[in-house]
């Protein structure tokens, strides 16, 4: 059965230029991809992606990290991933979240690591089950960003909205 796992490519495997060893290791899991794009990460969005976390005493700075204070990459790039057995195929290529525990030859063991000041610098996210997948990927992307349907979506009329648009 098909299932979908959002990834994160983070701050400082974008400040590395990594995205392409990334999308290189990615691509031995034979998923596809259903929708990408790089993206600011908001107080809001980073508060309720990490909001598992907000008792842990590294919270602020997992804010900082993800939002890209801490390298001067205020993006991250979100991707989805959807096939057979998506989540635990990428789990697997990206590796434990404590880099140095990491196997050596996973996306974490290869391109993380800790920083002095205790910040697990880990390049990647990937969601832990479908549950996160599906709560991950609807803060991440709208419906309309995704190329297949994979959850329950209505259409709704907005009035008065602004947007921006070419001038």
């Amino acid at each position: 059965m098909n299932e979908a796992t959002l990834i994160l490519i983070k701050p400082d495997g974008l400040k590395k230029s990594l995205t392409g060893n990334i999308l290189t290791r990615l691509s031995e899991t034979k998923l596809e991809i259903v929708a990408s794009k790089i993206t600011r990460v908001s107080d809001e969005l980073a508060i309720e992606h990490y909001r598992h976390l907000k008792d842990k005493p590294f919270f602020k700075d997992l804010i900082k990290y993800i939002k890209g204070e801490f390298h001067d990459r205020r993006k991250a790039m979100a991707l989805i991933y959807w096939g057979e057995g998506a989540i635990i195929k990428c789990r697997q290529l990206a590796g434990a979240t404590n880099p140095e525990e990491a196997d050596s030859t996973s996306i974490r063991g290869s391109y993380g690591r800790i920083t002095t000041a205790g910040v697990y610098e880990n390049v990647i996210h990937v969601s832990s089950n479908p549950e996160d997948a599906e709560r991950e990927i609807k803060l991440w992307f709208s419906p309309d960003e995704i190329i297949v349907d994979l959850y329950p979506a209505k259409g709704i009329v907005e009035k008065e909205k602004k947007i921006r648009v070419w001038a």
